[in-house]
């Protein structure tokens, strides 16, 4: 694996994610995780088939391939870059997720987003250009979920080796055609996490 640079012209993809195309006709589970390092923890496989998502994000970081193949065995992924990257693979992936009656969710998901709580300038317009509703990133392997100008964004936090004193986490998003749910699992534990 080499170390991503800076100068490389910034990639885009678009997914689309039917409502009703998993185990579950009426619901949408999707895993999220970022920051594994390479290193993902050891409860990660036991914590995903627990939630027995129909899809894992992967927001950036990922660290060495093997990691995407060893999540692909559990679920779809879908994943973006991060700074330590340099696979190929998109920066950007916008997720629609759709039923008979239409785009129900759009997701923006890229590594880097926020400056503390708050979505980056960049991104921000990114976002609303897209007409997302929810931006899924990485980076701090701070989690957390909040609103900011009218768009939702969560960070899962890290599954990664351990940064500091902060938790190993990932996130959940459960999409129905009544609305969307974001959670945060302890990876470590497998019950529910809350700041």
């Amino acid at each position: 694996m080499r170390a991503a640079t800076h100068s490389h012209k910034q990639t885009h993809t678009r997914v689309k994610l039917v409502l009703g195309d998993g185990a579950q006709p009426e619901r949408l589970r999707i895993a999220c995780v970022a920051d594994t390092h390479s290193k993902p923890h050891p409860e990660l496989r036991a914590r995903l088939a627990e939630l027995s998502p129909d899809r894992i994000f992967h927001a950036g970081d990922i660290g060495h391939l093997d990691v995407l193949k060893n999540l692909e065995a559990c679920a779809p992924v879908v994943a973006v870059r991060g700074n330590i990257d340099g696979l190929d693979m998109p920066d950007v992936v916008t997720v629609d997720v759709v039923s008979a009656k239409g785009t129900i969710l759009r997701i923006l998901m890229t590594h880097i987003a926020v400056n503390g709580p708050k979505l980056r300038a960049d991104v921000l317009r990114m976002a609303k250009a897209e007409d997302a509703q929810l931006v899924v990133c990485g980076h701090s392997h701070v989690p957390f979920a909040a609103h900011d100008r009218g768009v939702t964004v969560m960070n899962p936090g890290s599954v990664g080796p351990r940064r500091f004193q902060l938790p190993i986490v990932l996130g959940v998003i459960d999409v129905t055609a009544l609305g969307v749910s974001l959670s945060h699992i302890d990876c470590e534990t497998g019950q529910p996490w809350r700041p």
